[in-house]
């Protein structure tokens, strides 16, 4: 089952949410999003920990058209 990770849950006020196939896809862009957007040149093991354990089951949304045929 797909896994997400609402990373508002590991840094507060952050929007951003990462889905993957499996808990190591999203553990590898939570990660790289820590790099990223908030600055993390080296992430404790603390971190990651917390990161893994706030990933849960879900799928990403489908996109829905809108449009007219």
């Amino acid at each position: 089952m797909a896994k997400v990770l609402k990373c508002g849950e590991v840094f507060a006020g952050c929007d951003t949410v990462i889905y993957g196939k499996d808990e190591d896809e999203v553990l590898a862009k939570e990660e790289q999003h820590a790099r990223d957007d908030h600055n993390m040149t080296m992430i404790p093991m603390d971190t990651i920990k917390e990161m893994a354990n706030h990933i849960q089951d879900g799928a990403q949304p489908r996109r829905r058209w809108f449009g007219f045929r």
